[in-house]
């Protein structure tokens, strides 16, 4: 059986008296994309410091392709880090930036990129991995460009370009695309994915953005305080997350979470017993429950109990409303079919089939 090109055991990691990292395992095939989602604290970046070699784990183990480089530096690792911010060098051109990461240290610090490219019996494989990454990135036009005047979707290409021209053994990306804006983020988020499969180099990109996650993840591993609450594909964490934390983190707008109470043999909205719901067989032990319903599986109508729209929100393709309905606020996600308007009546219906259930102590 071929091992996974990534396995995390049992990782830990302290800063001071805050953990950062509690016995996170993970496994990452050669053919995966596997974004790690968590808000910010939950411990993403120094995940991805620990896989580099650039932080030294309190506990745990990491292996790559079956080698055990815990403590092996990230030299000898070879992985390759996309950060946040572009860090490029202003001065150079996009073809010295991309030419950086393939001279040898010694002629990094004595020579210079500019005088390595003078002479020198690697510089034509050199050139042939610049040129290759950028046509693969769509950059040959920018080659001898200086890096400062490059926009902010060029640079982060030339910083990837910068990553792939070693052709590593892993790639590491942390929230690559968080200062770009809407529109590029978009279309660099596929562009990757894309990239990815062409160069068969697995990947692990962290994230706060649930649509990145679930647009891009072959697997979401979905982290908060520096613990692995779930991971599986995103269809599985979005539709069946484990916890309500977990289900909070996925979905926009977010779940709606209604803490329920039994009340004389049937399950009512805690507060308010004179509203029950309908929970079907699904039903964890005890008598308080979270009952958790995404915004689109909420018919505007069907039910017992009437709500009042507080807010309208027209997204283009569809409508959100913003309900309070028996002391609760509820989001549905409805189609354009109807107008809605502010003060608006109407009875919601929860489908006990698409509910989730957890019990709330």
């Amino acid at each position: 059986m071929t091992a996974p090109a990534l396995r995390l055991s049992g990782i830990g990691h302290r800063y001071g008296s805050t953990v950062a990292l509690e016995e996170v395992s993970l496994a990452v095939d050669a053919d995966e994309l596997v974004v790690v989602l968590g808000p910010s604290g939950a411990g993403k970046t120094t995940l991805l410091r620990t896989i580099a070699g650039l932080e030294l784990p309190a506990a745990g183990r990491v292996e790559l392709h079956g080698d055990d480089v815990t403590r092996w530096t990230p030299a000898q690792r070879d992985v390759a880090f996309v950060f946040q911010n572009f860090s490029l060098y202003p001065g150079w051109t996009v073809r010295q930036n991309l030419a950086f990461p393939l001279l040898a240290p010694a002629r990094r610090a004595t020579r210079g990129v500019r005088a390595a490219f003078r002479v020198g019996a690697d510089t034509e494989e050199i050139d042939e991995r610049i040129d290759w990454a950028a046509r693969l990135l769509g950059i040959e036009r920018l080659l001898e460009r200086p890096a400062e005047l490059l926009s902010g979707g060029e640079m982060q290409r030339v910083a990837i370009g910068r990553a792939i021209v070693r052709r590593p053994r892993l790639f590491l990306l942390d929230e690559p695309l968080t200062n770009l804006d809407a529109k590029l983020r978009e279309q660099l988020r596929v562009e990757l994915v894309v990239l990815r499969r062409e160069l068969g180099i697995p990947m692990v990109y962290v994230t706060h953005d649930q649509s990145e996650a679930l647009a891009m993840g072959d697997r979401v591993v979905v982290l908060h305080a520096g613990r692995v609450l779930q991971e599986g594909t995103a269809q599985q964490v979005y539709e069946r997350p484990r916890t309500p934390k977990v289900a909070r983190q996925l979905g926009q707008p977010a779940i709606n979470l209604i803490p329920l109470r039994r009340s004389a043999g049937q399950w009512c909205v805690d507060g308010a017993e004179q509203v029950p719901v309908e929970v079907g067989l699904r039903v964890p032990d005890g008598d308080q429950l979270w009952f958790g319903i995404r915004p689109e599986a909420v018919a505007v109508a069907g039910g017992s109990h009437e709500g009042t729209v507080r807010l309208v929100e027209d997204t283009g393709p569809g409508t959100i409303l913003l309900l309070d309905w028996a002391g609760q606020e509820l989001h549905l996600l409805v189609d354009k079919s109807r107008k809605w308007s502010t003060g608006d009546h109407l009875a919601p219906y929860f489908d006990p089939e698409r509910a989730l259930l957890w019990q709330r102590s």
